[in-house]
């Protein structure tokens, strides 16, 4: 587990992932722990696809430790009105090796969200 170099770039690849979002904390973008690249993490949207009630996002980097992972706010809780969108990230944000980006919805099928970011090798 490290983080590679990204001086000598050889390859960056764009690439997109989305998801409904459940009540229960889910992986939307993971650097695999021996994957050899950083991903950069360019932007999250959230929709709230429910047409008469907000839910809440919570959204989290789970950092690679040398013994567990430790989960890092980027959002918590914070309501998603009905039927709008919200961005959450607005710079970009890197994800070393074992590193993931983590969602959790307060209810069930309220919420979807896509995230644009690249791969770097």
């Amino acid at each position: 587990m490290a983080a590679p170099n990204i001086v000598n770039v050889t390859t960056i690849t764009g690439k997109s992932a989305a998801m409904e979002v459940t009540t229960t904390a889910t992986d939307l973008v993971t650097n695999d722990s021996d994957s050899g690249k950083v991903i950069k993490l360019n932007a999250l949207y959230v929709a709230n696809i429910d047409g008469s009630a907000a839910a809440g996002i919570t959204t989290s980097i789970m950092k690679a430790g040398s013994n567990n992972r430790t989960q890092h706010y980027l959002t918590y809780t914070v309501s998603v009105p009905a039927d709008s969108t919200i961005d959450i990230i607005t710079k970009p944000i890197y994800l070393e090796e074992g590193d993931s980006l983590r969602l959790r919805a307060s209810a069930d099928s309220d919420l979807e969200a896509i995230c644009s970011y690249e791969e770097i090798s």
